[in-house]
């Protein structure tokens, strides 16, 4: 394998996230120098259809001049400035308001951060906060589920639920306690409906919570459709179990929007299709398509209620970023929404979504190594698995889904593997012949992995 300059200079200079180090030291990176659409070319003139949006994040498409323009007008008119102590900037108020605006549940503010990480781990201080105002001092253990990703700050990855990120970071830190993934294709008990499973799921919530006690549970914090964990989409009446049990025993509902906010199951925000009234949400990635990095906590009345109360007698809260509200962020995040609204983007997406779950389960839901396609909107898994009647899985060191991503990588099409489950979340500005176009790679390359595995005597069809 031949290795360009560059990519050796990357491989002794950059340290790159998720990355295995000695397989990039061996193989090089895959350098991207540019990108139009749905579509991004790397240093050796190649072009691939880029259906992950970057990290499930460039939603309205790369090379869009309207944030390019935003993101210069405002840094020849205020390039930075902070939000302490009471300073603001007229971006940031605009951003705000306009969130508001379309948030679900009851929103009474937003307090800005740079990444999904930054807000999840502000999360944490804010139930803490209200507990300690509401002089609860022992409601502070946080709910998650198991396979959920939130963030790699120490707080955000107690959140999550991948035993990758705890084992050599000695994580998650006490306080944090984790539910069973609501993964009905993998966990249910044999015959179970969804419902059935659903239910289940409650039972264990109220079991959880009667061993721990209400009153030391704070929250619980969960992603409308799990992504980083498989796309996991809940099961039939999941948050209608869980929900009301959160609120008998008065635990906060934190919903993670990261990946699902700004139209990426086809609804303003994921919360809206599940129809879920948040206390808190966490927003990023979609916030700006990616162009700059922005977040934040969209607080509930009832939360802000309980902040704003307590504040004359404790003071300033003591928390924030130096970019916090960044001016040039908050533009460009204006800028980001208004394309969403003038191209009626959330509407393509469920239309187009709708298309891409219907396509990927006719084209490939049979395929002798597809157990299980799924997926809202935009937003799509395909799980391989060994044996499709008995949902075998494959052995973790065979690497079954990375190698799938890699020879549709080579066919010109960006996923992402998550073990063995291929994820794909286009840009909301793709098209029908584009999504046919993907489909028609994601068709071939399953074809060229089973004669490969076949081939060598890892797997047969059955």
């Amino acid at each position: 394998m031949t290795i360009s300059p560059l990519a050796d200079t990357d491989r002794r200079s950059l340290f790159h996230p998720f990355t295995s180090i000695q397989q990039h030291l061996e193989e090089g990176p895959l350098i991207i120098t540019g990108a139009d659409g749905i579509r991004i070319v790397d240093d050796q003139g190649k072009s691939y259809i880029d259906a992950m949006a970057g990290l499930w994040c460039v939603n309205v498409g790369y090379g869009r001049s309207e944030l390019i323009d935003a993101m210069t007008e405002q840094a020849k008119k205020l390039p930075y400035y902070h939000s302490f102590a009471s300073s603001s900037n007229e971006p940031a108020i605009e951003l705000a308001e306009r969130l508001l605006a379309i948030a679900p549940g009851s929103p009474a503010r937003v307090f800005f951060a740079n990444s999904g990480s930054e807000a999840n781990d502000t999360q944490i201080k804010i139930v803490r906060y209200y507990n300690n105002a509401l002089g609860r001092p022992l409601k502070k253990k946080i709910l998650s589920r198991h396979g959920a990703f939130h963030g790699v700050t120490l707080g955000a990855t107690s959140l999550s639920g991948l035993k990758p990120m705890h084992d050599v970071f000695d994580l998650p830190l006490p306080g944090f306690l984790h539910l069973s993934a609501p993964h009905h294709y993998r966990i249910a008990p044999d015959g179970a409906t969804e419902e059935q499973f659903s239910d289940l799921l409650g039972t264990e919530l109220e079991e959880l919570i009667d061993r721990e006690g209400g009153d030391t549970i704070a929250a619980m914090i969960a992603e409308p459709v799990m992504g980083a964990g498989g796309v996991i989409v809940p099961p039939k009446g999941y948050f209608e179990r869980i929900a009301p049990i959160l609120e008998a025993h008065d635990i906060l509902l934190i919903v993670d929007e990261v990946i699902c906010g700004f139209g990426r199951l086809g609804t303003a925000f994921g919360s809206h299709h599940f129809d879920l009234k948040p206390d808190l949400v966490s927003i990023a990635k979609g916030l700006t398509s990616g162009y700059i990095p922005m977040s934040g906590c969209i607080v509930s009345e009832k939360v802000w209620e309980v902040l704003r109360d307590d504040s004359a007698e404790r003071g300033p809260f003591s928390h924030g970023y130096t970019y916090s509200a960044h001016p040039i962020a908050a533009a460009v995040a204006v800028a980001n929404l208004e394309i969403m609204r003038s191209e009626s983007l959330f509407g393509r997406a469920a239309e187009n979504g709708g298309y891409l779950q219907e396509r990927l389960r006719s084209v490939v839901g049979s395929h002798p190594l597809v157990g299980e396609v799924r997926g809202i909107g935009l937003m799509a898994g395909m799980e391989l698995v060994a044996d499709r009647e008995t949902r075998e899985a494959f052995d973790a060191p065979l690497l079954v889904g990375k190698r799938l991503s890699m020879i549709m990588q080579r066919e010109g099409l960006i996923s992402r593997a998550m073990r063995d489950t291929l994820a794909f979340s286009p840009p909301l500005i793709v098209e029908r012949d584009d999504l046919d176009e993907i489909l028609s790679i994601v068709s071939r390359s399953l074809d060229e992995l089973a004669g490969a595995l076949e081939a060598e005597g890892l797997w047969s069809p059955r």
